[in-house]
């Protein structure tokens, strides 16, 4: 059952039958002049139905965590539990649920897909070739995010534009099609600097690996830290071409990061 398109609050201009995509664009401009608090707060007021923000549980998503949990918003807070993560990653998911009073919802891929992987790849097979490793992500990562989204019809996400060069053209705001969602990036203009500041300042449970220079954080083996001068994701699928490194999140289905400017009926599935 598809959620319905909007709820719009009282004294809003807009018509309540406006679209997902037009609320999309709406949000997209109104979010530049919110901060990251106020663009999560009006994306619960916009958007009727389930909203649920994906945490990597690494520091900017745990900003967010820390905004939605304080700000006392009905957002559900989920992760994607690959089997591959750190250790540390699941000991500031334990102390986070602990601080807040939450419980942050896991999703965790297919067995069955996960044994036929290895069996197909073996236990590390995604080093060997950018296909491999796709299918790796696709099995971990994209399948279970799609279980994750099924009927919400918000997304939020810790997309930020000084990640990497991909991600800059993204937005605040963009309407996906093939999910049937608004996908919100609340902090996207926020520095990695201010990010940081932000954790330090509200005591925000952090995982230890960031003072190690692991910036960018995903499973275990395909994250190192990174070199001084390297770019935020330097080190997430290091082996790899600057240009592929995507995990499929992202992503429609010929490759392209989803943009704001791409907010019309045929955008393709993330």
């Amino acid at each position: 059952m598809r959620p319905r398109p909007a709820r719009v609050p009282p004294g809003s201009v807009m018509s309540a039958k406006t679209s997902f995509e037009s609320l999309a664009a709406a949000l997209d401009a109104e979010f530049q002049t919110l901060d990251p608090v106020g663009r999560l707060t009006r994306l619960r007021e916009a958007v009727e139905g389930r909203i649920v923000f994906t945490t990597s549980l690494g520091i900017e998503d745990q900003a967010i965590t820390h905004m939605i949990a304080t700000a006392g918003l009905a957002i559900e807070i989920a992760t994607l539990d690959t089997g591959r993560l750190f250790p540390e990653a699941y000991e500031v998911w334990a102390s986070t649920e602990e601080r807040y009073g939450l419980r942050i919802r896991a999703f965790s891929p297919q067995a069955q897909a996960v044994q036929a992987l290895v069996a197909d790849q073996g236990i590390n097979g995604f080093y060997h070739q950018v296909e491999a490793r796709k299918a790796c992500c696709s099995v971990r990562k994209v399948e279970p995010l799609g279980r994750t989204l099924n009927g919400a019809a918000g997304w939020i996400t810790g997309l930020r534009a000084d990640q990497s060069d991909h991600r800059q053209g993204l937005g605040f705001a963009v309407f996906e099609a093939g999910r049937a969602l608004i996908k919100a990036n609340p902090v996207f203009d926020w520095t990695r600097q201010q990010i940081v500041d932000f954790a330090a300042a509200h005591d925000v449970p952090v995982n230890p690996l960031h003072q190690k220079g692991f910036l960018s954080i995903g499973c275990a083996p395909c994250t190192r830290a990174v070199k001084p001068g390297e770019p935020e994701r330097a080190g997430r699928w290091w082996w790899e071409d600057e240009a592929k490194k995507e995990c499929g999140l992202h992503v429609t289905e010929d490759g392209r990061v989803v943009r704001t400017a791409a907010l019309s009926p045929d955008v393709a599935r993330a």
